[in-house]
């Protein structure tokens, strides 16, 4: 029983930090080239970052390691896949992806939507977001196919 119930919270972590990150785009695409609209939907970006996907993160790492020792092995090669895929997600998310995210923020303020500065940073955040989702789809996958990696 205790076994599922922190499985479910496991899979709601997941729908939370990725769902969250997922609907970066969306609101970012809703904001169009309006500065305010934009300004906005930035800094709401970044603290559903701050405070609920990241927080959701870490706690998927908690849950999915007491998982793993309760149910599978660390030595299981998809799992320890997912564990360095996590490492490196959320050290491109901390470092690289969050740094770059309040650098759009702050060159939409300083220089504007329409600067070429801004045009840079937009497309520098996306991409660094973008890389990093690239690694937690992987983990996604891991988890529910569960391969043989060999």
């Amino acid at each position: 029983m205790l076994y599922n119930l922190l499985k479910l919270l496991h899979i709601l972590f997941a729908i939370t930090a990725v769902g969250s990150n997922f609907s970066y785009g969306i609101w970012q695409a809703l904001a169009g080239n309006d500065p305010q609209r934009n300004s906005f939907v930035l800094r709401g970006i970044k603290f559903v970052d701050d405070h609920v996907a990241n927080p959701a993160y870490l706690l998927l790492l908690v849950s999915g390691l007491t998982l793993a020792g309760w149910h599978w092995s660390y030595t299981t090669h998809w799992i320890q896949a997912a564990i360095v895929l996590y490492v490196i997600a959320i050290l491109f998310g901390f470092a690289v992806y969050s740094p770059a995210l309040v650098r759009q923020i702050e060159t939409l303020d300083r220089e504007g939507i329409t600067s070429a500065a801004y045009r840079n940073s937009a497309i520098r955040a996306t991409a660094i977001g973008i890389g990093v989702m690239v690694p937690i789809v992987a983990i996604l996958f891991m988890m529910v196919v569960k391969p043989a990696l060999g």
